[in-house]
């Protein structure tokens, strides 16, 4: 995910992006995005606006007032 996020930065003219190089590993990753050609469609892709699913599940949303989760601990 890194090499793409700094490809999609210098895609878009960013010419010094603050990478958190922890690591070494993390140094290799930026130097392997300088090899990511990103093309246009992949860039309007990564830009695309993130619309969250429908929450699935057993609580999906606020139980009522005064009503006791069973899991809760106190």
């Amino acid at each position: 995910m890194q090499e793409i996020a700094l490809a999609w930065h210098w895609a878009k003219g960013v010419a010094s992006p603050i990478v958190g190089a922890t690591k070494s590993a993390y140094l290799d990753d930026a130097v392997a995005a300088l090899d990511v050609n990103l093309t246009d469609e992949d860039i309007v892709f990564l830009e695309e606006p993130y619309i969250p699913h429908r929450i699935v599940g057993a609580i999906d949303h606020n139980p009522p007032q005064g009503v006791m989760l069973l899991d809760e601990k106190k």
